[in-house]
């Protein structure tokens, strides 16, 4: 059994796409470099991360694939998930082998990375209908996320086309990083210290020293609101847990105590 063992990135599984063909051989097993080796291994090979041979092998992508096809693999990657690693690199093996087979669901390593693609998209459908801002005191919108994928640089065109005339921070704080827009372009941001921070990581909340006294009073009238129309009769908790998963809760005004 020959296995490829990578550093976990992108540049490094297409990488380890190159050597396969310059090797000409076709690894069992592409691992991430921190895994498990196999019991029975002939030959365990170390891919040397090289963004020129992943970026030749990327644009060689390109010519024989559509662009939703690697959209799809683009967005397959925000999932981080390392059973992810195997069938992609698979995958775009085939796909120089034997051309686009995108299509082709009845190919094991097409239909995982896309499904894992759909789950991808999926969450970030459901940040954007579940995201909620808070004012702070000098006019920025902000809010804090922990989503299961790394779906935030899907969802800020969206936000940029729609709070345009406002300035607004969303945070990732699961993968420590977020995106500032102030009226014009969006930056991507990072704290030093999050101990810092003007916001609670756990709940999303701005300090009362920061949230606006606006904030204050439609929070409020949100609760108020949210409670006032639910129905008791009509309660389906099931439902609502399968359209409102509860990893999502903490982050939403309406479920806070305030």
């Amino acid at each position: 059994m020959t296995v490829y063992t990578f550093d976990g990135t992108m540049d490094g599984l297409l990488t380890a796409v190159f050597y396969a063909f310059a090797f000409k051989e076709q690894p069992e097993k592409l691992l991430n470099e921190e895994d498990a080796l196999p019991l029975f291994c002939d030959r365990v090979y170390k891919v040397p991360t090289e963004e020129e041979k992943a970026r030749r092998v990327w644009v060689g992508l390109e010519k024989r694939l559509t662009k939703e096809a690697m959209r799809l693999i683009s967005v397959s990657w925000l999932s981080e998930l390392r059973e992810l690693s195997q069938p992609l690199f698979q995958y775009i093996c085939k796909v120089f082998r034997q051309g686009d087979i995108s299509r082709n669901y009845a190919d094991p390593d097409v239909l995982a990375v896309t499904n894992i693609a759909r789950r991808v998209l999926h969450e970030q459908l459901r940040m954007k209908q579940f995201i909620r801002f808070q004012k702070a005191k000098d006019g920025t919108y902000l809010t804090v996320i922990a989503p299961d994928h790394n779906v935030l640089p899907l969802i800020i065109s969206h936000f940029k086309d729609r709070f345009r005339d406002q300035p607004w921070l969303i945070y990732d704080a699961k993968r420590h990083y977020g995106f500032y827009y102030g009226g014009e372009s969006v930056v991507r941001v990072t704290f030093e210290n999050e101990a810092d921070v003007p916001f609670n990581l756990e709940d999303g909340k701005l300090n009362d020293d920061v949230l606006s006294a606006d904030d204050h009073l439609l929070q409020d009238l949100w609760r108020t609101y949210f409670k006032a129309i639910c129905i008791r009769e009509r309660m389906n908790p099931r439902k609502q847990l399968n359209d409102m998963p509860r990893r999502y809760w903490k982050y939403m005004t309406e479920k806070q105590n305030g």
